[in-house]
């Protein structure tokens, strides 16, 4: 069995606020730690049937950015959900959304 560990390292202000974020993974051809603005990290608990979930920016993400990042990551949860139910008609809606979320926050792609 092949194993993989990946690391997010925050790094806080005095105030607990997010000022720096690094990811590792020794799964990844450069084991050096890339520094990230934000992460969105969501766990399904089956014991209790409900989410876990940290998201976490730091405190100079551009807000420009950041709506881009919701924007990518609502896409691809649309990619990740058709390869793990196959219902594409939902899939469709969600790349509507997607696509008058980007409209309405004027992200170019």
């Amino acid at each position: 069995m092949k194993r993989a560990e990946i690391k997010l390292i925050v790094d806080l202000d005095d105030n607990n606020v997010p000022q720096n974020i690094t990811w590792e993974s020794t799964d990844s051809k450069t084991q050096e730690a890339l520094p990230v603005k934000s992460f969105m990290l969501a766990l399904w608990d089956h014991n209790y049937k409900n989410t876990l979930r940290i998201d976490l920016w730091t405190k100079d993400m551009p807000v420009d950015e950041m709506k881009k990042f919701f924007f990518e990551t609502l896409q691809t949860m649309g990619d990740s959900f058709l390869r793990a139910t196959g219902e594409k008609n939902i899939v469709e809606d969600l790349r509507d959304y997607c696509a008058h979320f980007a409209e309405k926050m004027e992200i170019t792609r």
